[in-house]
């Protein structure tokens, strides 16, 4: 919370200190898709948590997305429901998400800064995985074992550096900087 409060803002209808139990997580993500445009399913079983999320963020008036995977992967079946179901759209690639979301953004908001560094405003776990990159594609697998960081979260930061026009997504999982 005190990293975050550096850069951003800490918000909760819990009392301070309140330590980050499972039960609490529906009432946290409810927070989390109101305030956000809308809300991607990578993974999820059908009574995942994930799943939970998405029906709030629906019922909140958000895009839902979701991301197919494997027709073997119980972590695929929530994903492939909503997609069925009509509840989400399909995500293939970061301009699926920015097509729906456009007239929803500033006109320069998904454009780098002109000059300087244009990772200089990331957020630390961001900048950890950028600074990992460069103009070969990498594998997420291989970027999960130089960073250390877990393959759900490190798709969220990718994800988080392609809406910033920083990383790009090629087939197989791949990301490399953008030129």
């Amino acid at each position: 919370a005190a990293e975050i409060a550096g850069a951003g803002a800490v918000m909760s209808e819990f009392p301070p200190g309140t330590g980050p139990e499972p039960g609490n997580f529906p009432r946290r993500n409810r927070i989390i898709c109101g305030l956000s445009i809308g809300t991607i399913v990578v993974e999820s079983d059908v009574d995942g948590g994930a799943m939970i999320t998405a029906m709030m963020a629906l019922d909140q008036d958000r895009e839902v997305f979701a991301v197919p995977g494997t027709v073997h992967s119980r972590k695929s079946r929530g994903c492939h429901a909503l997609i069925r179901d009509g509840k989400a759209r399909l995500v293939e690639r970061i301009d699926d998400v920015l097509a729906e979301i456009a007239q929803c953004l500033p006109a320069a908001g998904n454009r780098r800064p002109r000059g300087g560094d244009p990772a200089s405003a990331l957020l630390p776990p961001e900048r950890v995985i950028y600074d990992l990159l460069g103009g070969e594609p990498v594998q997420v697998d291989d970027l999960a074992a130089r960073s250390n960081v877990a393959i759900p979260d490190l798709l969220v930061r990718l994800l988080a550096l392609e809406m910033k026009n920083l990383v790009r997504q090629l087939p197989g999982k791949y990301f490399m900087r953008q030129p």
